[in-house]
C-alpha cells in the first residue's frame, strides 16, 4: 500500500482487522481501484449489486437527476446542469449537485438515479487519483472516458432493472491542437462512448435543452457568451420538461455552471451564476421564447 492513500482507499485498509493491512494491498496489481474493490472488496461496489431476479425498480421510489449539457467555447469546456430531483411526479430535492470536477483537468456531471451517479462519481473519482498515484502520470483524457465507460458497464444490471446512469464527461486535453481543447463525452447504459463536437446533453430535459444549443452555439464564443447559452439551453428544458428546474428566483436556486480550461477546473461563482440568471430571466419577459442566434 503507499504512504499517500485516497480517502476511498482509506475506507478499504479501514476494514482491515486490527487495523493491520491484508495481503492484498502488499501484492503486485493493476492501477485501476475499481478493479481492486472487484477482486477483493465486491460488496462495496454500488454498481454491482443487483436487484432479485424479476424484481424492477419502480420510477417513481428513487430520485432521478435530469438535464445536463456541456459546451466548447474559446477558452475551453462548461458543463452544466440543473438542480432538481424528481420522484415520478414528486420533486425530492431542488438543489441537487449534478456537475462534479474528476480531477483538475476533468469533470462529470450526471442524469438518472442519483443513489448510483453519485456512488459513481466518488470511484471516479478515486478511480483517477489512484491511477496517477500507481503511474506517476495522469491518464489521457481518451483513457479517462475509457475508464468511465467500464464503470457504467458495471451498472448494465441495474440499468436494466431501471436503474440507469448516464454520465456526461469533459475535459482540456493540452495535447489536441489550438482550439480544439475542449472535449465532450457522453456514454449509453452500456458503457459505449462517442465524443461530441461543439456541444451535447443529456437526461429528460436533453432534447430541449440540445435544440436550443443547436441554434444558440457557435464557434469561439467567450465564457460569458457560453455561460448565457447554457442558461439558455436549461431554461429552454425547464419550459418543457417537468423534471427539469429552471432558475428558482425566491429561493436563490441556480444552475451549476463550471468551465475547465489550461488553468483547470473552475466553478463559476454564484453570484455570476445569479446575474447571468437574472439577466436571462428577465430577457425572457420580452421573449419568452428565447434568443435567436443573432441576438445572443
Amino acid at each position: 500500500m503507499h504512504a499517500h492513500t485516497t480517502e476511498g482507499e482509506c475506507d478499504v485498509a479501514r476494514n482491515e482487522i486490527g487495523g493491520r493491512l491484508g495481503e492484498e494491498f502488499l501484492s503486485p496489481g493493476s492501477s485501476s481501484f475499481t478493479e481492486f474493490l472487484t477482486a477483493h472488496r465486491p460488496d462495496m461496489l454500488s454498481t454491482r449489486r443487483i436487484l432479485p431476479e424479476g424484481a424492477r425498480a419502480a420510477p417513481d421510489q428513487f430520485p432521478h437527476g435530469t438535464t445536463v449539457l456541456a459546451l466548447t467555447y474559446r477558452d475551453g469546456v462548461m458543463i452544466a446542469g440543473d438542480r432538481r430531483a424528481t420522484m415520478g411526479n414528486l420533486i425530492a430535492q431542488r438543489d441537487l449537485e449534478k456537475v462534479h470536477p474528476a480531477d483538475d483537468y476533468t469533470a462529470v456531471a450526471f442524469a438518472g438515479t442519483v443513489g448510483l451517479a453519485v456512488d459513481m462519481v466518488k470511484l471516479y473519482q478515486v478511480e483517477l487519483t489512484h491511477f496517477e498515484k500507481i503511474e506517476g502520470i495522469p491518464m489521457t483524457l481518451n483513457a479517462k472516458a475509457t475508464r468511465l465507460a467500464g464503470m457504467i458497464r458495471q451498472n448494465l444490471g441495474q440499468a436494466m432493472q431501471g436503474l440507469a446512469v448516464v454520465p456526461l464527461l469533459v475535459g482540456y486535453d493540452d495535447k489536441a491542437p489550438d482550439g480544439e481543447n475542449g472535449r465532450i463525452f457522453s456514454f449509453d447504459v452500456t458503457g459505449g462512448p462517442y465524443e461530441k463536437p461543439g456541444f451535447h446533453a443529456e437526461g429528460s430535459g436533453s432534447p430541449y435543452a440540445r435544440g436550443a444549443l443547436k441554434k444558440l452555439f457557435r464557434e469561439g464564443m467567450s465564457r460569458r457568451e457560453a455561460a448565457l447559452a447554457a442558461l439558455q439551453a436549461l431554461y429552454d428544458a425547464a419550459d418543457d420538461d417537468s423534471a427539469t428546474g429552471g432558475p428558482d428566483i425566491s429561493r436563490r436556486i441556480f444552475p451549476i455552471v463550471s468551465v475547465i480550461t489550461e488553468e483547470g477546473f473552475e466553478r463559476l461563482p454564484e453570484s455570476e451564476t445569479e446575474e447571468l440568471s437574472r439577466e436571462m430571466v428577465e430577457q425572457r419577459r420580452s421573449r419568452p421564447d428565447g434568443p435567436t442566434a443573432a441576438a445572443l
